[in-house]
């Protein structure tokens, strides 16, 4: 069944709409906060589509990021304690105790890690603020995190430009169901445990 190949060509329409960086800037923002869909979604298809903008769009794609990071560590300082039940509900309660042991182990850089990878970014940056991270620190570990994950992206995708947009397109129904079939192990293995 082929259902993301259209979502997928229309994905690629959004991301040449002139408003397209603005939603890119809000979505990284979000993300790295509240919102459970990361970027790369966007970011990857703006690049495909202007690859003489992807190193542009990496950098908003950075520092909308960071910012919304700023903005996860300011409620983990200051609301810690009214979110909890939020976190508890939406099933982030685990990652949660799971981010602070990290930090625990392997302090700084597990912001690092965190913004580099899949793993939920802002699940992190909440952890920082509730654990009092320096802050200066908390702020370049993310940048470097971040930027290394979205410049990536982009980078890989000038690089790869036509003929790897041809790749992805044509397999793009695959991936998807691939994707699909993923989550749904995971889920059911966390909630075997």
């Amino acid at each position: 069944m082929r259902i993301f190949s259209p979502l997928y060509d229309r994905v690629l329409r959004w991301a040449g709409h002139p408003h397209a960086e603005g939603y890119l800037l809000a979505l990284s923002f979000a993300e790295s906060s509240f919102f459970p869909i990361p970027p790369d979604v966007m970011l990857a298809p703006m690049t495909l589509a202007r690859p003489a903008r992807g190193w542009r769009l990496a950098l908003v794609t950075t520092l909308a990021s960071v910012a919304g990071g700023i903005a996860g560590y300011a409620i983990g300082w200051v609301a810690l304690e009214s979110i909890e039940p939020y976190l508890m509900s939406w099933g982030y309660w685990d990652a949660y105790l799971r981010a602070t042991s990290w930090f625990e182990t392997w302090g700084v850089l597990a912001i690092f890690i965190a913004g580099f990878s899949p793993i939920p970014y802002k699940i992190f940056t909440i952890s920082a603020g509730a654990l009092h991270m320096f802050f200066p620190f908390f702020v370049l570990a993310s940048a470097v995190g971040r930027g290394a994950r979205f410049f990536l992206v982009a980078g890989l995708l000038i690089w790869g430009g036509e003929p790897m947009e041809r790749r992805l397109r044509a397999n793009i129904d695959a991936v998807g169901w691939s994707s699909v079939a993923l989550a749904i192990v995971v889920f059911l293995v966390l909630q075997l445990r």
